[in-house]
C-alpha cells in the first residue's frame, strides 16, 4: 500500500487495512464501557460528513469543533476532512468571549458542540456572529430551537447517500496543500493566532513519527489531554488509527487513574504535569511514616544509579542488579500496578520535562520518550526513542525534519511539517518563516554533538536583568517543581535588579505539614501566612537552587494562596502559564516584596 499523502488517504488506507469488527474507540457510560468499532465508525463518518454537505457546506468551509475527547469528536473531525472542509477545534474549557473572537476570525460557517453547557456559551454569543448558520449538538437532550441534534445530521446523511454516489472519489481528490485544519494558539501573549496546517503537513507527521514509536496494531492507549490540541489529534487521534491502536476516552481527567487501571493501556501521551503528579501521589503514599519513606528513598536511589549505567551503556555489576531487583520488588512494581501492568512506554510533549523525573520513570521500567515541537509544526519536530534516548533532551530531529540553531541561540526547523501560516495575518507569518523556510520557534536551545536538542528556554521568556544578566527561568522554575511541597512556580524580575519567584504550594503536603505540626489555620491565605510555613517553603525551595550561580537566585519568594487557573486568565488551555497576565493579577505583592528588598538592602548599605 501506498504511504498516504493526505489525511484523507490516511483514513480510507486505515479503514481497508484493519478487520472491520476490530475495536477502534471505547468510551465510558454510567454503565460502563461501550465498544466502538471501525465499520461502526466508519458508517458515521459517511453519514456525518453527508450530512455536511447536505446542509449547504462546500470545500474550504470551515466548521468549529467545541467539544471535550469523546468519539463524536474523531467522528466530526472525519467527517469535516472527508467533506473538504477545514475545521477549527476549541477548547472546551474557553468562555463564551474567547470562543467567539475564534468562531469570527476562522469565519465558521458551523460549530459542533458536546453539551448543553457548551451550546450555552455558542447560543449567548450566536448574534455576534453572522457567519455562524448552523449549531449541533452531539446529546440529544441539549436540543433546543435552531440547533440540529447529531442523530439528526446522521439521517439528513442517510437520506443524501444516492444524491453523492462520488463521495469517496472526491474525498480522495485533496491534494496535500489543502487546509485540513485551522488551530488556534493559546498564546501567552495577545489574541490567539489562526494556525494554519494542511493535509500534507499532518500526514507527513504521522509517517515521520511512526518508525519512531513502538506502537503496535492491537495496542491500547488512553485519551484525556485534548484533541483540540495538535499534540493529542496528532499523536492519540491521526497516529492511532494509522496504526491500529484501540483508543479509550478518559472520562475526566480526574478519573484517569481509575480508567488506566480498568482498560491498561500499553502505552500513554501526556504532558509533564500529569507525570509530576502521579511521582508527587507516589511520594506522598510513601511518607506515611519514617520507614517507608526511607525504603522509598533507598529504592530510588538504587534503580536511579541502575539507571545511569544502563543509560550510559556501561557495565552494571551485579551487586547493583540485585539492589535494582529488591527495589522493583519493594516500591516499582506497586506503581506499574497503577497502570495495569502493561504499560511500555509514555511520551511527554507541550513543556519541558525535568530529567530527574524522567530519571525516576526510567528506573521504574516506565520510559518516557520525551518530544518536542509547537502547533506551526504539526508538532513534532524531535523525539527520542529506545533506540536513542538521552534524558535531559528532547530528543533527535525526525527523519524528513531539520532542524539548526541560529546565532542569537534560537531553534529554528525546516520540513513538510512546517505550517502554511497564520490564517490572514501575513505580518506574523513572515515573521515566523524567514525566506528560507525556517520556522522559527521561539525557544532558546542547542544540539549536542550527536545532534539531540536540548531546550533551555522560551526566547520571550528570558529574564534580562537591570544589571544586563540573563537568566533562564524555565529550568529554574522545573527545579522548584519537583519539590513534593511546590505545585507551581514563576520566576519575574525582567528589567529589575534581581529575580524574585511566586511559589504555588501543594495543599494537601501543606494541610498534612500543619496538622503534624499543631499549625491552625482557617483558610489557605492563613495558613500560607504561617511563619513556620514560610520558612519551609523557602526552604524546600532553597534545596533546589544550590547549583545556580548568585545572580540566578530568587532574592525574595512569595508562597501564593492559590494556584493560577485558565478561568482567571493566567494559565492556557495547554496548562503553560502566562506571565504577563500572573504578573498583572499579582502585582500588589511583587511590588510589596521588591520594595522590602530594597529596604532590606539600604538597611544592609547603612551597617
Amino acid at each position: 500500500m501506498n504511504a498516504p499523502r493526505t489525511l484523507n488517504h490516511l483514513y480510507f488506507g486505515a479503514m481497508s487495512k484493519y478487520d472491520p469488527q476490530q475495536i477502534y474507540m471505547r468510551v465510558r457510560t454510567s454503565e460502563g464501557w461501550v465498544d466502538q468499532s471501525y465499520q461502526d465508525i466508519a458508517g458515521r463518518v459517511h453519514e456525518a460528513s453527508l450530512g455536511l454537505l447536505s446542509l449547504g457546506l462546500h470545500a474550504g468551509d470551515r466548521v468549529a469543533l467545541l467539544s471535550e475527547n469523546r468519539p463524536e469528536w474523531g467522528i466530526i473531525d472525519f467527517a469535516c476532512l472527508l467533506a473538504c472542509c477545514t475545521d477549527v477545534p476549541i477548547y472546551p474549557t474557553l468562555p463564551a468571549n474567547q470562543i467567539a473572537y475564534i468562531l469570527r476570525d476562522a469565519g465558521a460557517r458551523a460549530v459542533c458542540v458536546s453539551t448543553g453547557e457548551q451550546l450555552a456559551k455558542v447560543l449567548e454569543i450566536r448574534r455576534e456572529l453572522p457567519d455562524l448558520t448552523h449549531v449541533i449538538v452531539f446529546e440529544q437532550d441539549a436540543v433546543q430551537d435552531g440547533v440540529l441534534p447529531l442523530r439528526g445530521l446522521y439521517q439528513a446523511g442517510r437520506a443524501a447517500i444516492g444524491a453523492h454516489p462520488e463521495w469517496k472519489e472526491a474525498a480522495l481528490q485533496v491534494e496535500p496543500d489543502d487546509v485540513a485544519t485551522l488551530i488556534y494558539t493559546s498564546g501567552t501573549t495577545g489574541d490567539p493566532k489562526g494556525v494554519v496546517l494542511t493535509h500534507g503537513n499532518i500526514t507527513s507527521n504521522v509517517l515521520g513519527a511512526e518508525g519512531l514509536l513502538p506502537v503496535r496494531a492491537g495496542d491500547e492507549t488512553i485519551s484525556f489531554l485534548p484533541l483540540s490540541h495538535i499534540f493529542e489529534r496528532m499523536v492519540g487521534h491521526y497516529t492511532s488509527l494509522w496504526l491500529g491502536v484501540t483508543v479509550s476516552f478518559a472520562e475526566r481527567i480526574d478519573t484517569l487513574m481509575r480508567d488506566v487501571k480498568e482498560r491498561r493501556p500499553h502505552y500513554l501521551a501526556a504532558v509533564p504535569r500529569v507525570y509530576e503528579k502521579i511521582y508527587a501521589a507516589v511520594l506522598d503514599a510513601a511518607s506515611a511514616n519514617r520507614l517507608s519513606r526511607a525504603i522509598f528513598f533507598w529504592a530510588k536511589r538504587a534503580a536511579e544509579t541502575w539507571a545511569t549505567l544502563s543509560l550510559a551503556h556501561q557495565p552494571i555489576p551485579r551487586s547493583i542488579r540485585l539492589q535494582r531487583w529488591i527495589a522493583d520488588r519493594l516500591i516499582f512494581t506497586k506503581l506499574r500496578a497503577r497502570f495495569g501492568n502493561r504499560i511500555r512506554f509514555f511520551i511527554s510533549g507541550g513543556a519541558p520535562l525535568s530529567a530527574e523525573l524522567a530519571k525516576f520513570f526510567y528506573a521504574a521500567r516506565l520510559p518516557i520518550l520525551e518530544g518536542y515541537g509547537l502547533t506551526e509544526t504539526s508538532p513534532v519536530i524531535t523525539i527520542n526513542t529506545f533506540d536513542d534516548l538521552r534524558l535531559g533532551t528532547v530528543g533527535q530531529p525526525l527523519p524528513n525534519v531539520e532542524v539548526r540553531i541560529a546565532d542569537d541561540g534560537e531553534v529554528l526547523c525546516r520540513g513538510p511539517n512546517v505550517m502554511q501560516g497564520y490564517y490572514n495575518r501575513p505580518d506574523a507569518t513572515a515573521e515566523a518563516i524567514d525566506a528560507g523556510g525556517w520556522f522559527h520557534t521561539g525557544d532558546i536551545g542547542m544540539l549536542d554533538e550527536d545532534g539531540f536538542l536540548r531546550i533551555t528556554d522560551r526566547k520571550k521568556d528570558l529574564i534580562v536583568t537591570s544589571g544586563g544578566k540573563n537568566i533562564a527561568p524555565q529550568p529554574i522554575e522545573n527545579l522548584l517543581k519537583s519539590n513534593p511541597f511546590i505545585a507551581n512556580a514563576v520566576m519575574l524580575g525582567d528589567r529589575r535588579k534581581f529575580p524574585i519567584v511566586l511559589l504555588v504550594p501543594d495543599f494537601g503536603q501543606l494541610e498534612r505539614f500543619a496538622a503534624t505540626n499543631r499549625i491552625p489555620f482557617q483558610d489557605h491565605t492563613e495558613l500560607v501566612r504561617h511563619p513556620a510555613i514560610q520558612a519551609l517553603m523557602e526552604g524546600e525551595a532553597k534545596k533546589h537552587l544550590r547549583d545556580l550561580a548568585r545572580f540566578e537566585v530568587p532574592k525574595r519568594m512569595i508562597v501564593l494562596n492559590r494556584d493560577f487557573t485558565v478561568e482567571q486568565g493566567e494559565m492556557t488551555p495547554k496548562q503553560s502559564v502566562k506571565r504577563k497576565v500572573v504578573e498583572q493579577h499579582f502585582h500588589d505583592v511583587i511590588e510589596d516584596a521588591y520594595q522590602s528588598a530594597a529596604h532590606a538592602n539600604d538597611h544592609a548599605d547603612h551597617h
